[in-house]
């Protein structure tokens, strides 16, 4: 379960009460649970793991609400429910008051984002793009809660494709003012935090965008919907707008007589062989070390920057001027990044 190499494990006692898996996000409590027992079953799911995993869901086949509340206020604060454990879906949808404070629910931050920020409409101005991050972000985070219930299937409000060209343009702000750092929030300053994890949690992979190829090319290649869902469905993704130029190049040479997965993997390959061996030329990188290192990344799913890993594959240092070694170092990470990152996970 630690490893996350198993889905569903079935407990008796030991488990509930000294095991510990940050990754497990659902217990189906089919017992009567009580004071510390209780609060230890229910601690296996409610770590927080990240901003996608904010919260753990208990299902109970028991009655366990009194019980519930008695274990929070014995261990805890009497007025400690509001914050162990979730508000109910209506409050999350349509707002609540919470120290007399107004909280606005899902449905008036959706209402005020298309009221302010209509699609279509350019968002100009520094505050107003950083306040139209702040309701998105705000968005996304109940939302991400909302999912958790049944009831918010078919009261999203935005449909599919606004939702991806909303989250399309949140990308864009991302990328023109994203600051130099990686976390899974990422802060712009002291009062602005973009929500990447909550972003990648419903992105699409590659396989996702074959899969509409191949509808294109069923279509005989007519059907131009197809073309802007994939257009729209690149844009909203963090991972595979760096690879978009290829996906486009490929879409452009498919025709009836195509084989989309075995012409894909044959267009990649020769893809990233010729890139692999122009960055290689343009930059006098040693081939031998360079193909090593890149091809070894790619198995290892990471680019290792730090280390001597980049130094093994520069030119003689007698090629650079005193002091010029660090600055095509760091040239050459960025590089092989922009390469590493436009081709892992296609092939």
């Amino acid at each position: 379960m630690k490893n996350r190499e198993v889905d569903l494990l079935l407990v008796v006692n030991m488990f509930l009460t000294g095991f510990d898996a940050t990754t497990l996000n659902t217990l189906w409590v089919d017992k009567n649970l009580r004071q510390h027992g209780l609060l230890q079953a229910f601690s296996r799911t409610n770590r927080i793991l990240n901003t996608v995993k904010s919260y753990g869901n208990i299902v109970c086949f028991r009655d366990l609400k009194e019980a519930t509340d008695e274990a929070i206020a014995l261990f805890g604060d009497r007025e400690a429910g509001g914050i162990v454990l979730l508000k109910t879906f209506d409050e999350y949808y349509n707002g609540y008051i919470e120290k007399g404070n107004q909280k606005p629910g899902y449905q008036q931050l959706i209402d005020d984002l298309q009221q302010t920020y209509p699609l279509g409409q350019e968002i100009t101005g520094e505050d107003a793009k950083k306040d139209s991050i702040r309701l998105f972000g705000s968005i996304l985070r109940l939302r991400n809660i909302l999912t958790s219930f049944d009831d918010f299937s078919g009261k999203e409000i935005l449909s599919p494709r606004d939702f991806q060209d909303y989250q399309s343009r949140y990308i864009d702000l991302y990328n023109e003012i994203k600051p130099k750092m990686d976390a899974d929030k990422e802060n712009i300053n002291e009062d602005l935090v973009f929500e990447l994890e909550l972003i990648k949690q419903i992105e699409v992979n590659i396989d996702y965008i074959l899969l509409l190829v191949a509808k294109y090319h069923e279509s005989q290649c007519k059907d131009k919907d197809i073309l802007v869902t994939i257009d729209k469905t690149i844009n909203s993704s963090i991972e595979l707008r760096s690879k978009k130029d290829l996906i486009e190049r490929f879409i452009s040479r498919v025709n009836v007589d195509s084989y989309i997965d075995s012409d894909w993997k044959t267009f990649i390959e020769q893809q990233k062989e010729d890139e692999m061996s122009r960055i290689i030329s343009e930059n006098n990188l040693k081939p031998e070390a360079t193909r090593k290192y890149i091809e070894g990344s790619f198995r290892d799913g990471t680019l290792r920057t730090t280390g001597t890993d980049i130094d093994r594959i520069l030119p003689a240092a007698s090629r650079f001027g005193k002091g010029m070694r660090y600055k095509k170092r760091q040239q050459i990470v960025r590089i092989i990044l922009e390469f590493f990152e436009k081709f892992i996970g296609l092939a």
